[in-house]
């Protein structure tokens, strides 16, 4: 009996090429539609070497009409893309190659996030105000609708780019006509209420829900814990279990299934995260893949393979049976870039964080000889993986690692003197303190 065939549709998202090659290749053969892009065209030599590639030439339907051609002379039993930027193209070649995946209008409530807030407001699910600007007048009529403060975002985007929080009119009006107008335009942006979080410190005070959706139906399978943003929006870090009383996660998953239910999704992976307030949960976005750091938060706890879960849901398999492994706390700590960009020429400290108990890995973003481009975007130089028994052991071995390293930049084009670089621990980066020391 011949293996059955998955076809990814693979660009820059949330999980290395090569992990989604050996995480499905036990489920069949895998064959990489390959979207044009700087990132790909980077990696294209590695790319080809891991598995069969169909260049996807472009973002028209002629273009599409051509990849599903080549698609399908490698009889693909399954699509999918853990990239949030292709969902609109996955979409595209599912409908041409006759395969299941997210609908049109499914694509267009996941990735305009004005659009998500409008159903779920409709559906009864989340009544956050919102406000769509396209044009600085826009400013006026949305501040008004919404109210202060409140967030200023891109309609589609990911990674927390260009997103701001609000506190004074004049100041938004400002921020909206540089975003709308500037050399980087955006398209449009959204306004929306602004959530304000119950402090939880040392832990952050949102949390995501994973889920799997089949024929409509969800089941979620973990509920991903975080660490306090960097400001102004900045992941640093997830982990399991997140650190809910039981009657906080009971309705933190009723909100994220009747949130994945109002947005009509039929089938695969959901990523939804939520806002910890004092009213209770609140919906911050429902996303239409496999979030970030799943795979390694997978890979560190054993049990269920969330690529794998893709996949198998891709095939047409069940739903998982089982949650993700809780029986110890694993985590991914990010430590972001700055805001403010720089060159980056140093590294710092390496050895001494990895000797932090259960520390398991340091992954390298970005190597020295980096220019970094100065933005407020979810952008990590490096990522802490490890273990532990429970979570005050997961913060104490942070503040070992994050006290050890260091990172030196410097802002002048050619060679810097001293006073041309700074040298910043990873603990500043993130924009707070000790984790176990954190006022409660």
């Amino acid at each position: 009996m011949p293996r059955p065939v998955i076809a990814v549709v693979y660009d820059f998202g949330s999980v290395a090429p090569a992990d989604i090659v050996d995480r499905l290749e036990p489920l069949g053969d895998v064959v990489l539609a390959v979207c044009r892009s700087a990132h790909t065209e980077d990696i294209a030599p590695l790319l080809a070497d891991l598995a069969p590639v169909v260049a996807v030439g472009g973002d028209s339907a002629p273009a599409f009409d051509e990849a599903a051609v080549r698609l399908a002379a490698h009889r693909p039993d399954a699509v999918l893309t853990f990239s949030e930027r292709r969902l609109a193209t996955t979409a595209e070649l599912a409908e041409r190659l006759g395969l299941p995946y997210h609908d049109a209008d499914t694509v267009r409530l996941l990735t305009d996030k004005y659009e998500q807030r409008r159903r779920l407001r409709e559906r009864g699910v989340d009544p956050v105000r919102t406000g769509l600007l396209r044009t600085p007048r826009d400013w006026a009529p949305a501040v008004a609708a919404v109210g202060l403060p409140a967030v200023l975002k891109p309609v589609r985007g990911e990674g927390s780019r260009s997103t701001h929080p609000v506190w004074d009119a004049d100041t938004g009006a400002a921020l909206a006509a540089e975003l709308l107008t500037g050399p980087d335009a955006e398209d449009a942006l959204v306004l929306e209420e602004y959530l304000a979080g119950v402090d939880r410190a040392p832990f952050g005070d949102h949390v995501s829900v994973e889920s799997a959706v089949v024929d409509g139906r969800v089941t979620h399978w973990a509920v991903t814990g975080k660490f306090p943003l960097a400001p102004p929006f900045r992941e640093v870090g997830h982990y399991w279990p997140a650190p809910l009383a039981d009657a906080e996660r009971a309705a933190v998953l009723d909100l994220a299934g009747r949130a994945v239910e109002a947005l009509g999704l039929r089938t695969g992976i959901t990523h939804t995260e939520v806002k910890l307030t004092a009213r209770g949960p609140r919906l911050i976005e429902v996303n239409g893949r496999l979030g970030g750091f799943q795979s390694g938060l997978g890979r560190l706890a054993g049990g269920l393979d969330p690529v794998a879960l893709a996949g198998r849901l891709a095939l047409g398999g069940p739903a998982p049976e089982t949650w993700a492994s809780q029986e110890r706390v694993v985590y991914a700590r990010a430590v972001p870039a700055p805001t403010e960009g720089g060159l980056l020429t140093g590294v710092h400290g390496v050895a001494d964080a990895l000797a932090a108990p259960g520390l398991d890995g340091y992954e390298t973003r970005v190597r020295p000889g980096t220019r970094l481009a100065p933005g407020v975007g979810t952008a990590e130089l490096a990522v802490l993986w490890g273990t532990a028994d429970d979570h005050a052991a997961m913060l104490a071995a942070l503040d070992q690692a994050l006290d050890a390293l260091a990172y030196t930049f410097t802002d002048a084009p050619d060679a810097p003197d001293a006073s041309d670089t700074r040298t910043v621990r990873a603990r500043d980066l993130a924009g707070h303190g000790p984790l176990t020391h954190l006022d409660r």
